[in-house]
């Protein structure tokens, strides 16, 4: 096996052992992104140098017999959402093209505590406004299964380079399915934590009731491993309550017998290839063999969750990109003759066409005579959806089902109807609806060759159930 396609556990044993340096590795994921990305696009910038750095930093760790923490030396490819001191931080925005923050968001600051090498900034759609990165002012990113297809979005740049072996592990962020669709798209792992589970400080806000901060693995390890570095109570996120962090590596090959799993009927019905049901329900039957109950489950609200997200999400979108108004980002207009239309050329340069349709709907549903009818009754749906998944998890330890209701569409596919594209998170958006703690994991390719898959979902902050569960699917 090639360096670039180790998991982080037999990565970490290896630089233990000196059976390889941390710089060996570096070179081989970036061996992979010159050989690779000229073509599949999923990085934005790539830190050569910074990245060599730190992995002799490490290298030099181990010569002196110090001990190294599990993700040391081990390369990460960074969601271009996160703040990267001294690093150009993007969005994929043409406004913010250029800005290169002053600190680092708390995640990276708490993965370089145990020296992380990041090999570089990873391509998303705008502002995280999408589920294919197709929206992308660096263009699109591909699906390393089939280059004519998307890798999903809006993290699709993390899952595609981890999928590729460009890195080790990647970040993304997961507002309404942002890294479970791509993960399922690219056949890789991809958590989304409990809302409040990982600081989004230093983290560019899309919908800030909505978004959390996850990565991409090759194992359930490897979601452990991060989460571990990344989790737990920060000042600087006034969002995040003080729940203690449990030792999420101890959940690995925990027993699964006696648990129950439900499978909500709405998830595997109407809208879903029969394909991509058959192959989750398949998966399903190895928790069986493990011991677990498996029952039937209803969420009637799902059919709900789309709407709800479209209408809430726009209008914090709204209110969180206010700030970019071309007087501190993005280029200056010249010879306009006064404030308003400067606003107009600055932020009609700046944003992108998906950007700017989610403005002016939630401009739209915030505007006086429309809030109630609008957010303030999307908000008591999305309640519901809340107290629907309080109820089964009264009767089940976890939800399977599966990620997308259909497998990676062709670029450009939907170009003409963005509502088809929205359409494509209607399996995810309900647990982001309700704050709760989803694992994307692999569940098969499809007769075209394409990857499946599944995920598990459990209830507010039992990131290690999913854990647990997915051992038992992954083997």
């Amino acid at each position: 096996m090639n360096l670039n396609e180790l998991n982080i556990r037999e990565a970490h044993q290896g630089l233990k052992s000196k059976d390889f340096s941390a710089e060996e590795l570096l070179d081989s994921c970036l061996g992979a992104v010159k050989e690779k990305d000229g073509e599949l696009n999923s990085m934005i910038t790539v830190c050569d140098e910074s990245a060599r750095e730190q992995a002799k930093k490490v290298d030099n760790k181990i010569a002196q017999g110090d001990d190294i923490a599990p993700l040391a030396g081990i390369p990460c490819a960074v969601k271009d959402l996160f703040n990267t001191k001294g690093v150009k931080s993007t969005c994929a925005s043409p406004i913010l093209k250029d800005f290169v923050p002053p600190y680092d968001a708390t995640a990276i600051e708490r993965l370089r505590a145990e020296d992380m090498v990041m090999i570089g900034k990873s391509n998303l759609d705008e502002f995280a406004c999408g589920a294919s990165t197709e929206h992308s002012c660096f263009g699109v990113t591909k699906n390393p299964f089939d280059m004519e297809r998307v890798a999903g979005g809006s993290s699709g740049g993390s899952a595609a380079a981890l999928a590729a072996g460009m890195c080790t592990y990647s970040l993304g962020t997961d507002t309404g399915g942002s890294i479970r669709q791509p993960a399922s798209f690219c056949g890789v792992y991809g958590m989304k934590v409990t809302y409040g589970r990982v600081s989004r400080s230093g983290v560019t806000s899309m919908a800030s009731s909505w978004d959390t901060i996850g990565s991409f693995g090759r194992s359930p390890e490897d979601i452990a491993y991060v989460l571990q570095a990344m989790a737990g109570k920060d000042l600087r996120d006034s969002t995040m309550p003080d729940v203690a962090v449990p030792d999420y590596m101890s959940f690995i090959g925990k027993d699964v017998k006696g648990m129950k799993i439900g499978l909500p009927k709405e998830y595997f019905g109407k809208g879903v290839e029969k394909e991509t049901a058959d192959i989750v329900r398949a998966e399903v039957l190895k928790l069986e063999k493990a011991g677990c109950e498996i029952v039937e489950v209803e969420l009637p609200t799902t059919k709900y969750a789309v709407a709800v997200y479209y209408v809430t999400m726009p209008a914090e979108l709204s209110a969180n990109l206010e700030r970019f108004d071309g007087v501190r980002y993005g280029a200056k207009p010249d010879k306009v003759e006064d404030l308003v239309e400067y606003y107009y050329e600055a932020r009609g340069r700046g944003f992108g066409d998906e950007v700017k349709r989610r403005i002016m709907v939630g401009t739209y549903v915030l505007s006086a005579g429309y809030y109630d009818a609008y957010y303030k009754k999307a908000q008591k749906v999305r309640t519901l959806i809340i107290n629907d998944f309080k109820r089964v998890f009264e009767e089940v330890d976890a939800l399977i089902a599966p990620v997308s209701p259909f497998t990676a569409w062709k670029i450009g596919e939907f170009g003409d109807d963005p509502m088809k594209e929205y359409m494509a998170d209607a399996l995810t958006i309900p647990s982001s609806a309700a704050g709760l703690a989803a694992l994307a994991c692999p569940a098969g390719l499809s007769s075209g060759g394409l990857p499946i898959g599944l995920q598990i979902i459990t209830p507010q902050f039992e990131e290690g159930r999913c854990l647990q569960l997915a051992g038992v699917l992954g083997a």
